[in-house]
């Protein structure tokens, strides 16, 4: 299992949403086909298919536990997968 896999398990897990690095988490939403702007400090990201948009913010290197929380739902809500 990559790193990337382990990272989508530990997100799926729910156990250490406050222990999830920005940088993997944005590589990851990447990987999972969203698209990325950048206003200020908040980082949105946005899908075709998907009403909801994302909203990230670095906070001392980690992704804020509730944003997890908001990717595993959608996560789960849309079954999304990693494109090639």
């Amino acid at each position: 299992m990559n790193r990337h896999e382990r990272l989508l398990q530990t997100i799926l897990r729910g156990q250490s949403d406050a222990n999830i690095r920005f940088a993997e988490l944005r590589t990851l939403l990447f990987r999972l086909g969203f698209s990325e702007r950048i206003r200020g400090s908040h980082h949105l990201f946005d899908k075709e298919g998907i009403t909801e948009i994302v909203n990230l913010q670095n906070k001392g290197g980690h992704a804020k536990p509730y944003q997890v929380r908001q990717i595993r739902r959608l996560i789960l809500k849309y079954n999304l997968k990693e494109e090639n």
